[in-house]
């Protein structure tokens, strides 16, 4: 039977992987794969992280199940963090919070959720959006829809967004992502979030906010504006949290599935139906990463410690995206490409065509997503001239 199986193309970013650890070019950047590094090109182990774990391997008595929803003390945790600790909606219990496997995991969640919960209700994904999100959806049957976020000219076009949201099917779902977009790094400004908001009351819609990177874009609680503002004027909602790249966590896969209801009662019914779609889908979640987390936000030295750590990252980050604008200003490019120091996260769509991106690969052994998609964390101090050189060789050869 196998016989019959045929081959299909691997996973576009992981397949830059494989093509960066093949080339013998000493000068190669990667600038794909989506992960933070520092100045050495590390993606280190957060210190925080690493006396966390040391507590843990003293306290640890089990290796035994946690259950569908996971450790409730890691859900406790990262509803303060992604609603606030004095938020009315814990006090209200109208939040629930089931421990997943990534953010990718949460958002499997969400569209099993949807399709067996929500039957016949489409969902509305930016244009672009993170690749697989488009996969996650289509896998779990949901009809996939698209809004428009960045125009031709490589802007964030909020108005033709506004526009389309307001034609939206009562009902249906929309997906937000919370800061730094992926792939295009531009976020929506506060006033944008309010008008978001009045939309989304009249049309009724749901809201499922992906919020992968709390912290690297304007800070811990910055980023989550947009969350909490729809969380406490609406009476429904669904949030996707990740602990990859604000922790460091990317291989111990810690994400969470956050639903909230009008009442307690409500999400009481609605937290039963998630842990069945978790049962079924892989009965528990990996305990170690979110161990770690909740070992970290209950004690205030580590909390501290990994606050300070976020703040680092995304000074270096965003330091990173002013300097790579001033190594352009040699060759004429540094407005052009002004943009790239305005936008927040660890992505950046760059405007760079798909040739252009397989010139900089081929030429220069510069790897990022056809699309134009950087991961500006990828970048270092010492590459930044090389960087700017061969990005300015290939547009004004175009």
């Amino acid at each position: 039977m196998f016989q019959q199986i045929a081959r299909v193309p691997g996973d576009a970013i992981l397949g830059l992987i494989d093509a960066y650890n093949q080339d013998t070019n000493p000068e190669k950047v990667d600038l794909g794969v989506g992960v933070y590094r520092d100045a050495q090109g590390n993606t280190p182990v957060l210190r925080s992280v690493k006396e966390a774990e040391a507590r843990l391997l003293q306290q640890e008595t089990t290796k035994s199940y946690i259950g569908s929803h996971g450790d409730p003390r890691y859900g406790e945790a990262v509803l303060a963090l992604v609603l606030g600790e004095a938020s009315p909606i814990l006090a209200a219990g109208r939040a629930s919070a089931t421990q997943s496997p990534g953010g990718t995991g949460a958002l499997r969640l969400a569209a099993d959720f949807i399709k067996v919960n929500l039957p016949g209700k489409g969902i509305w994904l930016s244009d672009p959006t993170w690749p697989n999100h488009l996969g996650i959806f289509e896998a779990a049957g949901l009809k996939l829809n698209k809004y428009p976020y960045v125009n031709a000219a490589n802007q964030l076009d909020f108005p033709a967004m506004l526009a389309c949201l307001q034609q939206i099917p009562h009902g249906d779902v929309v997906l937000l992502h919370a800061c730094c977009h992926n792939p295009s790094g531009f976020d929506l400004t506060r006033e944008q979030w309010d008008q978001v908001l009045e939309v989304v009351k009249e049309r009724e819609l749901l809201p499922l906010v992906d919020f992968a990177y709390q912290g690297f874009g304007d800070g811990l609680d910055e980023d989550a504006y947009g969350v909490r503002l729809l969380a406490e004027h609406l009476d429904e909602m669904i949030i996707t949290s990740s602990c990859s790249k604000n922790f460091g966590l990317y291989r111990e896969r810690t994400g969470c599935l956050i639903l909230i209801a009008r009442n307690h009662e409500e999400m009481l019914n609605i937290r039963s139906q998630a842990a069945i779609t978790a049962r079924e889908n892989y009965s528990n979640p990996p305990s170690h990463g979110g161990a770690i987390v909740s070992e970290i936000l209950q004690s205030t030295e580590l909390t501290q410690l990994w606050r300070d750590e976020v703040t680092e990252m995304r000074n270096r980050i965003n330091g990173l995206r002013q300097d790579f604008v001033d190594a352009l200003k040699p060759y004429g490019l540094s407005e052009q490409f002004a943009f790239i120091a305005e936008q927040r996260g660890m992505f950046s769509y760059t405007g760079l065509t798909p040739q252009q991106v397989d010139r900089l690969r081929d030429e220069y052994s510069i790897y990022m997503v056809r699309s134009g998609r950087a991961n500006v964390a990828g970048m270092s101090t010492d590459r930044l001239d090389y960087i700017a050189k061969a990005i300015a060789a290939v547009v004004k050869q175009a």
